[in-house]
């Protein structure tokens, strides 16, 4: 280990799996990872978002108070609100924070989306469309008041900059120009009819980033392109807002305004960086990954398909943890993407059991292979046990249930009986 447990700047995850448990513990150098960014790879239920859990405990610990992002698509993070209730995560007056923004919750403002955010969230547009979208973008922007516009001023753009528009105002959209209204169809299809994207509200940096804070995004029960878009939004906000802070274009009080580095961890991360696949995602991910350094942004990647993941991206993150993966294209792209691994310690990833990992990279002297350690708070990522669920049905559910089914009998044979009706011998 490049630090010792509990000092400032050090993340114990567990214990080194060649002694006894506990003998030899094992803490990452929290500078490390959130310097040069971090990969979480590992097959389905080999325990990676457990070791994500065991992370993001560490970063709000007394000795980090990290300002943390956690893009979380399977709702799994909520348990880390346990953190905030816990003696082992208080010291003085420290107690850190754990904010869960919902589905019902994320407001996206529509004029921060881009163009190439609002073509992803139209897929299949025709030529003429992609052209007259630019330039009905281009102009809502040079329109806008201090920078804002509504859906309504963005269709307004679609009809003003239409080839061929009625020089008649008042006759509103050219109706004749078929691609003028199929594009005002979609844009008010994707954007009206969502809940995320809105005219006036929107998620605001000092909100979302706090030192001493854990920011969930849940993104289950949200279509995959608005997930997609989402997470580019908000990257390409944070990096902005740094570097903005940075150069001191931004004044305290500013709602980007942002002092203080950030780390934002996103699991299933080949959803937003896919290996031969268009994302909107990707692009941002990948600037981050290779220029956020300078500004203090790092990236947490979780992936459980590392072959679906861009190799580029995977290439980018410095500190390694590599749990079992017995997937033959998986393991090459690991090959290909992780110098610091050796092939001794590649051919043991299939062998490895639930919660063993290799950690390997930025954050420790040497590759090492641990055991990772007990969380404090709950996971919030457990498979169900379907017998164990069956068996309780029948101990605890049924029987609750048949004594409402009798119930409900008895009084339908009361009140048939009152009506005078008989329905039996």
């Amino acid at each position: 280990s490049k630090r010792r447990r509990g000092e400032r700047g050090s993340a114990h995850i567990g214990s080194l799996l060649s002694r006894p448990e506990g003998a030899v513990p094992i803490a990452l150098d929290v500078r490390g990872f959130t310097g040069t960014h971090l990969a979480v790879i590992a097959s389905t239920g080999s325990g990676k978002s457990y070791l994500a859990g065991v992370l993001l405990e560490e970063l709000l610990s007394p000795h980090n108070r990290a300002a943390v992002l956690v893009v979380d698509p399977h709702g799994e993070y909520s348990t880390l609100q346990e953190m905030m209730n816990l003696a082992e995560f208080s010291a003085g007056n420290y107690k850190p924070r754990v904010r869960i923004f919902r589905p019902d919750q994320l407001r996206v403002r529509i004029d921060t989306l881009t163009v190439a955010d609002l073509r992803y969230l139209l897929p299949n547009l025709s030529e003429k469309m992609h052209y007259q979208l630019g330039r009905a973008f281009s102009f809502a922007q040079r329109s806008a008041k201090n920078g804002h516009y509504t859906l309504e001023q963005l269709l307004y753009a679609v009809r003003q900059t239409a080839e061929g528009k009625k020089s008649d105002e008042a006759a509103g959209f050219d109706e004749d120009d078929p691609t003028t209204g199929a594009l005002i169809w979609r844009l008010h299809a994707a954007l009206g009819n969502s809940r995320i994207f809105h005219d006036f509200e929107n998620l605001e940096l000092d909100e979302l980033f706090k030192p001493g804070q854990c920011t969930i995004i849940q993104l289950n029960e949200i279509d995959r392109r608005e997930q997609q878009v989402i997470v580019a939004t908000l990257l390409r906000r944070v990096y902005q807002a740094r570097m903005d802070t940075a150069k001191g274009k931004l004044d305290r009080g500013d709602p980007s305004h942002l002092p203080y580095p950030v780390f934002c961890l996103l699991e299933e991360a080949h959803n937003y960086a896919p290996a031969n696949a268009d994302a909107v995602s990707s692009d941002v991910l990948k600037t981050i990954l290779s220029e956020g350094r300078k500004f203090g942004v790092s990236i947490g990647l979780i992936s459980q398909r590392p072959g679906k993941l861009d190799s580029d991206v995977l290439s980018q993150c410095m500190t390694q943890c590599i749990m079992r993966i017995t997937n033959p294209i998986d393991q090459n792209r690991i090959a290909e993407s992780v110098e610091s691994v050796g092939r001794d310690l590649l051919r043991e990833l299939p062998s490895l059991s639930k919660g063993q990992v290799v950690v390997s990279g930025a954050s420790v002297n040497t590759p090492v292979l641990l055991k990772v350690r007990k969380r404090i708070t709950q996971h919030g990522g457990q498979d169900l046990d379907a017998p164990a669920e069956w068996m309780r049905w029948f101990e605890e559910d049924r029987p609750a249930q048949e004594e409402r089914t009798t119930a409900l009998y008895v009084e339908k044979k009361i009140n048939y009986e009152d009506d005078g009706d008989v329905l039996w011998a």
